[in-house]
C-alpha cells in the first residue's frame, strides 16, 4: 500500500478517542465509589464527627494558666474506633504560644459518643519572654487548634480537625498600700485599730475581692494577721480603699509606736494573698510591699484633711 493509501486520523477522531478514554475512567471512579457506598451501607461504617463543646480554666494564676478543652466525639460505627492521636496547637495573632501531642488518646465505643477533655498549660513567663509586646495585665486572643486522628474500619486513619477562639488575661497582681493606721481602743497591753488600705488594679479586667489574708510588720515587728469582713470590686485599671480592723500588742514595737505618736512615719512591711473573681475565672493572687511608710491617724484628724498619708 502506498503511503497516501494509509488511513489518516481526523483532529476529531483523536479528541473523540480521548474523550471515550477519559470517561471511561470516570466511570471506574464511579462504580468504586459506588461500591464502597454499598460496603457502607450493608456493614454500617461511617465518618465519626467531632466538636468542641467547651473550654475551661480551671486554674489561673501569676505563673500559668490551666485550660481544658472539651470535645465531643460521636462513632457512629458498630465496632470500636481508637483515637490514635491528638495534635493541639494554641496561637495569638497568628503566633503560637503552646503546642503539643497526646497519643494513644483512647477509644470511642461502638455506636457511643465520648467527651475528650484535652489539657492545655500556657507558661506566662515563656510567653512574655519570647513576645515583648504581650504584657502583664493584658488580655489576648487566642485561637485553639486541635487535629484528632482516628482509624475507622473501610475508611483508615481520618484526620478531624477542629478551632475555637476566646481571650485569656495575662495577670498582673495588684499594687498595695497601708495609707494610715486608725486606732479605736489604745492600751498597752491590746489596742484595736482600722488598717486603711489602697489596692490598685493594674489588669485590664476587673477583680471581685472576697478574701484577703495577709501579715503586717511595723519596724520588723509582726502586729498579726488581717483578713478581709466584706468583699469590694475593683475597676480593671482602678483602684479601691479599704478598711480592715486589727488587734495587737503596741508593748511590742518599741521605738516604732513612738515615732506614730509624734507624727512621724514608720516603716512597714505586708505579705499576703488575695481571692479575687474576674471575667475569666477565680484567681489566687500575691501581695506584698516591702519599705513602705505608714503614719498614726489621730482623732483630730477625723473630720478634717488628711495630712498625714503616706511620706
Amino acid at each position: 500500500m502506498a503511503s497516501s493509501d494509509k488511513p489518516e486520523l481526523t483532529e476529531r477522531e483523536v479528541k473523540d478517542d480521548k474523550e471515550d478514554k477519559g470517561g471511561f475512567i470516570e466511570k471506574v471512579k464511579d462504580f468504586i465509589h459506588d461500591i464502597g457506598e454499598k460496603i457502607e451501607e450493608a456493614i454500617g461504617f461511617g465518618k465519626p464527627t467531632a466538636d468542641v463543646t467547651g473550654i475551661h480554666i480551671p486554674c489561673i494564676n501569676l505563673e500559668k494558666a490551666d485550660i481544658v478543652v472539651d470535645v465531643l466525639i460521636k462513632n457512629p460505627n458498630p465496632v470500636p474506633i481508637p483515637l490514635v492521636d491528638i495534635n493541639y496547637l494554641i496561637e495569638s495573632d497568628g503566633r503560637k504560644l503552646v503546642s503539643g501531642l497526646i497519643p494513644d488518646a483512647g477509644t470511642i465505643h461502638a455506636h457511643g459518643e465520648e467527651t475528650v477533655k484535652i489539657p492545655v498549660t500556657l507558661i506566662y513567663d515563656d510567653i512574655k519572654s519570647t513576645y515583648d509586646d504581650i504584657k502583664p495585665g493584658s488580655i489576648i486572643p487566642y485561637r485553639i487548634k486541635v487535629d484528632l486522628i482516628v482509624d475507622v474500619p473501610v475508611f483508615g486513619r481520618l484526620t478531624l480537625p477542629l478551632e475555637k477562639t476566646g481571650e485569656i488575661p495575662i495577670p498582673y497582681k495588684p499594687d498595695i498600700d497601708l495609707e494610715k493606721i486608725h486606732f479605736e481602743r489604745f492600751s498597752w497591753e491590746e489596742s484595736a485599730a482600722v488598717l486603711h488600705l489602697k489596692l490598685e488594679n493594674m489588669n485590664d479586667f476587673d477583680l471581685g475581692l472576697n478574701a484577703l489574708d495577709y501579715e503586717v510588720w511595723l519596724s520588723d515587728v509582726s502586729i498579726g494577721a488581717a483578713e478581709l469582713q466584706k468583699s469590694t470590686k475593683i475597676e480593671k485599671n482602678g483602684i479601691s480603699y479599704i478598711d480592715i480592723p486589727i488587734s495587737f500588742r503596741p508593748k511590742d514595737f518599741g521605738s516604732a509606736l513612738w515615732d506614730m505618736i509624734r507624727g512621724k512615719g514608720t516603716g512597714y512591711s505586708m505579705k499576703g494573698h488575695i481571692n479575687v473573681d474576674t471575667p475569666f475565672g477565680a484567681m489566687k493572687l500575691p501581695i506584698s510591699k516591702e519599705g513602705g511608710t505608714t503614719r498614726l491617724k489621730k482623732n483630730k484628724d477625723d473630720g478634717g484633711d488628711d495630712d498625714d498619708d503616706d511620706e
